[in-house]
């Protein structure tokens, strides 16, 4: 069973979910938990369904971007459009899955220690979905980049960022050696 404010910091967006009293009041909370989250989700988003939907290339099925192509080439980022709205759609899947197991599961466990494990299940589940949510955000902002030419290019440096970089995690935003400096920078101003 989930907790009140753990649904209130989900839809709010805030920091840390923490177990707290009050589970009883949760079957209230429910109701239009679903399109609430869905809208939150969407709000967060800066990109209107659709902006990015219309395909620039038709890409060859079984396409991969090779090193042996000009760098960004319009085949190259249209694949990488397709991977980022592919990726971001399979986010709000498993969003709009998990928020319709919450909402057709039982909410009340008879034993404590049932309830606990629920309760416990069900808070990583939403700091899961959390942290899905804000990387809608970074998905966007890919999109914005690939339609305005930046992406594939390390924003630091200005050096392309390799080709495998991309397909690993194709919302980065530098290369790895500019993300290892800034990292190590990182390290150092928190250790001080």
């Amino acid at each position: 069973m989930l907790f009140p404010h753990l649904i209130k910091q989900l839809l709010s967006g805030g920091g840390s979910m923490a177990i707290g009293r009050g589970s009883m009041a949760c079957a209230r909370g429910l109701k239009g938990l679903h399109q609430r989250v869905r809208e939150r989700m969407m709000a967060s988003s800066t990109v209107t369904p659709g902006d990015h939907g219309k395909a620039i290339v038709a890409l060859p099925d079984g396409y991969t971007p090779s090193a042996d192509e000009e760098f960004m080439n319009p085949m190259q980022l249209e694949y990488f459009r397709q991977r980022l709205l592919d990726w971001k759609k399979q986010i709000l899947a498993e969003a709009e899955g998990t928020l319709a197991v919450l909402q057709s599961e039982p909410l009340r466990e008879p034993d404590m220690n049932d309830r606990a494990s629920s309760e416990t299940d069900w808070s990583i589940e939403l700091r899961t979905r959390d942290r899905q949510r804000k990387l809608i955000s970074k998905i966007d902002a890919a999109l914005r980049r690939i339609d305005e030419g930046e992406y594939g290019y390390c924003e630091v440096t200005g050096e392309p960022i390799s080709l495998g970089r991309l397909e690993a995690r194709p919302i980065a935003t530098m290369t790895l050696e500019a993300q290892e400096r800034h990292e190590r920078q990182e390290k150092v101003s928190r250790d001080d």
